[in-house]
């Protein structure tokens, strides 16, 4: 891949995943800042996953239709950003939940097509892609312990302000996007459906749902946990970042781990860590130690989960398909995981508690190794 094009591509998931950072790991506590209950945040956490359920596929077959997956990411990145001004409006939870809904449904739309043409300029070399997608880790580490550490001297109030710094950092490179590939893939096998409804791809499709459900509460409660069990917001960020330094190290390595490793065992190997790593968290998290264990998990649980997980879409989602495959993807495990796990999280943290909550996280990515064992997706047929 020629260097400028790694640097743009480079560039692009570094500022994506910045914004990420800050806005999944302290927005809920913004939230709960301004008097919403546990199951008001749940519910304006999930409602951008909820948007990535089909909002991805939408603008997947605009690309397609359009031809140019470029303009498609720098007019959603641009309307995202827009539409996010108007948190300064209101904070009311009618308008939040509102412009929150609109914001994901143009914030969702980008991420694919980028990870689509990623996969495409390298053609057979997928195993390179964790080599690009690691600056996105960076970028979410650097912040998410730069803001967590800041937020200790400000008002939880400027998180708002600190957001659109960085949704309009990812704007500046979402107009360096290349355009994209070609792809290195013959005639298309079929239509899109008849892949998903292959056996394999739709046992493969469903345990990735379960362990994207099984983070969802993470992502919702996790911050707001830790600070009432008396972790200061900078101890927060320095757990987050934990996690993140290990998913760099996993993406920096990962074609070295596949030289060892068959790729269906490391897969099934990050199922048992979730599950793991959620009781951790469920029970341990008055035990430093425990948690230190946890967030060193997330190299798998979500590392090289996410890395195996794009190269078996890839490789499934041939031709024409390769965009709303990948938007495909997004929309049924992110989106529809997420979202729901976020979403009924916040309807059993307050009357059942965080211990059975992220029990019930660790259930999830425990039902997801039976799907994978059972069916064994990564078998030739």
């Amino acid at each position: 891949m020629d260097f400028s094009i790694y640097w743009r591509l480079a560039g692009f998931y570094f500022t994506y995943f910045a914004f990420v950072a800050a806005y999944s790991s302290y927005w809920g506590l913004y939230l709960q800042s301004l008097g919403f209950a546990a199951a008001q945040i749940g519910t304006l956490m999930a409602v951008q996953q909820v948007m990535r359920i089909f909002a991805p596929t939408f603008w997947g077959a605009a690309s397609d239709r359009l031809g140019r997956p470029d303009w498609v990411i720098r007019f959603t990145t641009f309307a995202a950003v827009l539409v996010f001004c108007a948190v300064f409006l209101s904070s009311s939870f009618v308008w939040l939940f509102v412009v929150m809904s609109v914001v994901g449904f143009f914030w969702s739309g980008p991420l694919p097509l980028v990870e689509a043409s990623t996969l495409q300029r390298l053609g057979g070399a997928t195993a390179q892609y964790s080599r690009i997608r690691l600056w996105g880790s960076i970028g979410f580490v650097l912040i998410v312990s730069g803001v967590g550490a800041l937020l200790d001297f400000i008002a939880i109030s400027r998180l708002p302000l600190i957001l659109l710094l960085l949704m309009l950092a990812m704007l500046a490179f979402a107009w360096l996007v290349p355009r994209g590939g070609a792809s290195i893939h013959g005639d298309d096998q079929g239509s899109i459906m008849s892949i998903l409804r292959e056996p394999k791809v739709a046992a493969f499709f469903v345990a990735c749902f379960l362990m994207t459900f099984a983070h969802g509460p993470l992502y919702v409660f996790f911050s707001i946990y830790l600070v009432a069990e008396g972790y200061s917001k900078t101890s927060v960020g320095m757990l987050w970042s934990i996690g993140v330094l290990v998913e760099i190290a996993i993406f920096f390595y990962f074609p070295r781990i596949q030289q060892r490793f068959s790729v269906a065992r490391i897969f099934l190997f990050c199922f048992v860590i979730a599950a793991l790593r959620f009781l951790f968290i469920a029970w341990g998290a008055k035990w430093f130690p425990l948690l230190f264990f946890a967030q060193m998990s997330h190299a798998f649980t979500f590392g090289a989960f996410h890395v195996i997980a794009m190269g078996f879409v890839h490789r499934r989602f041939s031709g024409r398909h390769q965009a709303k495959g990948q938007a495909l993807f997004t929309g049924l495990t992110y989106g529809a995981g997420g979202m729901l796990g976020g979403f009924l999280s916040g309807f059993v943290w307050e009357p059942l508690g965080p211990g059975i909550t992220f029990s019930l996280a660790s259930l999830s990515a425990c039902l997801g190794l039976m799907v994978l064992i059972k069916n064994r997706p990564f078998d030739e047929n």
